[in-house]
């Protein structure tokens, strides 16, 4: 006669307990707190739940692992396993298998419901997938004479099978939800946004399920499409914003956006613009645009008001107001989101401040939980340069936030020729004597170890390939620390030449470019970076002082620009204060990896907002100190401050 109940061990978890006979494994597995997924809700059709039995002794637990401790496959089991060619001495579905005995199973990680999504840019970052929109198959009986309407009895067929009760239908449902119950008798897949309200009705069995995550930069807009079941992101596509025809900064889209039809013009564009990625990221995955349901979009105050339509003319001048800072969650359709689906929802992360937004919170989102102690500065480097300043002990931690206006230069913009970091773009410079050399994106060769008879057809010089381009004419004396081209330099370099009093550096001659033209580096240039580098580090000296603290531990680099950058030409250039530099690191478009973290937990969207309010902010603009501290900056790599570890290198 059968026990009571059995031991059910789960690997690679190590998870075990006592499970009554009979208990499907995948209840048992909820039991012990592992969800598997099951989208069919246990009718051995979504084959999401396998499992991989595994048979002998196994000393360490006590146990004997047997396949007669499992109940036969059914004939649903089975019909299933040979559709999909699956071999079931191998696998079972866990919604099918009942336990008879003890039982030792692998769990494979593509059947968990909560899988862990790891970004390695900044260490080991875990992030257990939890989204917002959940999938369910469900079974509605049929309409009968007299009896219920379809809408009430989609409602009880979802609180008995799933447990889901009190739910709401999004209105535009409401037309198209008896030919979706009457397709397939009754059985749909219907997802459900946050547990209360239904936003998508599918005939059959349907397992599509995607998110977009977006980025929406002065510059750059980057969108990561991503599966909401696993994850993982199944295309990533960038664009330039189209808003840059109406001003490269940000002052300059607030002043456009007061010109008749200047406001209605920028939230066209930038929404076209959404429109557009979300069908351009749908076609690189493979799926229809229609199937993303859910999106979650960060940027600066002035984009986040944009996308909303809201006059960013108040975040022009003091006080720098703001419409609203709180999250927001949105429907797609109502804010011109038409590639999407219909029923798709749009969450926006808060912001800060005037000048700090979601761009910067979701920075904060992707870079808080590796965090060390001590005192960590986070720059997201563009047109407009947030920063983070995080100081850790065993007890607290405290966040400082402000912004600096650092302009367009370190993405290309404003520069002779500087272009966006894309394929042909010069990204490294090295000047020794006589000799310039330097790499293009899209060829990892340097120009000098070429054949006579080739050429690397550089395009331009992006804000990376600039940074190092200047900090080498500082280290080789062509330039002094002032910034000025030095007359009669050392080397008396073949590239440098002057006209009248300003210096310029021909980095690629006309015969080597793509257009035929001269790349140079302009006197403009060099002061257009130092004007910039001296904005951001006026304000990261500002937080320092509010901290009272001279120095800092870590220094991570966001942003496409922060992505690129070596940080020993940043510090040689003075683009931060002093660090050691094994300490310094790139971390990528944490504001992408932030908004990405939101789009696929719902749990780390409320969590942000609850640490943000304990962010405390600083506005630049109102501190006496930070013209002074902006003169200092214009030097490179300082006027005052020391750097004992770039003088080590």
């Amino acid at each position: 006669m059968a026990g009571d109940s059995h031991q059910l061990i789960l690997m690679p978890s190590g998870r075990h307990g006592e499970i009554r006979h009979g208990t499907t494994v995948l209840d048992g597995a909820r039991q012990l707190g592992i969800e598997l997924e099951s989208i069919c809700g246990g009718r051995q059709t979504c084959g999401k739940c396998l499992v991989a039995p595994e048979y002998g002794k196994f000393a360490k637990h006590g146990i004997t692992s047997d396949a007669a401790h499992l109940s036969p496959p059914t004939s649903t089991e089975q019909s299933y396993a040979q559709k999909q060619g699956l071999d079931l001495s191998q696998y079972r579905l866990a919604c099918a298998a009942c336990l008879e005995g003890d039982v030792l199973l692998q769990i494979p990680e593509s059947s968990l419901a909560r899988k862990q999504v790891v970004r390695k840019d900044a260490g080991e970052l875990a992030v257990e997938v939890k989204p917002a929109m959940q999938m369910v198959y469900v079974e509605v009986p049929a309409a009968q004479l007299g009896g219920r309407a379809d809408w009430p009895r989609l409602q009880s067929a979802l609180a008995e099978q799933w447990h889901l009760h009190n739910l709401s239908l999004d209105s535009y449902l409401l037309p198209k939800l008896q030919a979706a119950l009457r397709t397939e008798k009754g059985a749909v897949t219907v997802t459900v946004w946050q547990g209360s309200e239904v936003i998508r009705v599918e005939p059959g069995y349907v397992e599509s399920l995607y998110g977009l995550a977006v980025d929406i930069g002065s510059t750059t807009v980057a969108g990561h499409l991503c599966d909401l079941r696993t994850g993982a992101v199944v295309a990533t596509q960038t664009m330039m914003n189209p808003q840059v025809r109406f001003g490269e900064d940000l002052i300059s889209r607030i002043s456009y956006a007061n010109d008749p039809q200047g406001m209605s013009r920028l939230h066209h564009a930038i929404m076209k613009a959404l429109n557009d990625l979300a069908k351009d990221a749908a076609q690189a995955a493979g799926i229809k645009p229609n199937e993303i349901t859910d999106l979650v979009l960060v940027g600066n105050t002035v984009m986040h008001h944009i996308v909303l339509d809201i006059n960013p003319i108040e975040i022009g001048h003091l006080p720098f107001a703001l419409a609203t800072d709180e999250a927001l969650d949105l429907h797609a359709r109502d804010m011109g989101l038409k590639a999407v689906h219909e029923g798709a929802r749009v969450h926006l992360l808060p912001c800060i401040a005037g000048y700090v937004g979601a761009d910067n919170v979701a920075v904060l989102l992707a870079e808080y939980p590796a965090l060390k102690p001590g005192v960590t500065l986070i720059v997201d480097i563009g047109t407009n340069a947030e920063i983070l300043l995080c100081i850790r002990d065993s007890l607290s931690t405290r966040i400082l936030s402000a912004s600096s206006p650092t302009g367009p230069a370190f993405e290309g913009a404003q520069i002779s020729h500087g272009q966006r970091a894309a394929a042909g773009a010069i990204e490294r410079v090295r000047i020794d004597g006589h000799n310039i050399r330097y790499k293009v994106i899209g060829d990892e060769r340097w120009s000098d170890e070429l054949n006579p008879d080739e050429s690397l057809r550089p395009t331009g010089i992006c804000g990376s390939g600039i940074i190092e381009a200047i900090a080498e004419l500082y280290t080789a004396g062509l330039i002094g620390s002032d910034g000025r081209f030095k007359p009669g330099a050392p080397h008396d370099s073949k590239h440098v030449r002057f006209n009248g009093k300003l210096g310029e550096i021909v980095l690629a001659s006309g015969e080597e470019t793509a257009a035929g033209q001269e790349i140079l580096i302009t006197q403009k240039d060099v002061r257009a970076i130092q004007l910039a580098k001296a904005a951001l580090y006026s304000g990261v000296r500002l937080l320092m002082d509010r901290l009272n603290i001279q120095k800092v531990d870590d220094v991570r680099l966001a942003g496409a620009f922060g992505s690129y950058i070596d940080p020993l030409y940043a510090l040689r250039l003075g683009l931060f204060p002093d660090c050691d530099l094994a300490n310094v690191q790139s971390v990528g478009n944490a504001a992408g990896d932030g908004a990405r973290i939101a789009l696929v937990n719902v749990d780390q969207r409320q969590w942000i907002q609850q640490l943000v309010r304990d962010v405390e902010y600083v506005e630049t603009a109102a501190e006496p100190q930070f013209q002074d501290y902006f003169v200092d900056a214009l030097t490179i790599p300082h006027a005052i401050d020391s750097f004992p570890h770039l003088e080590e290198v």
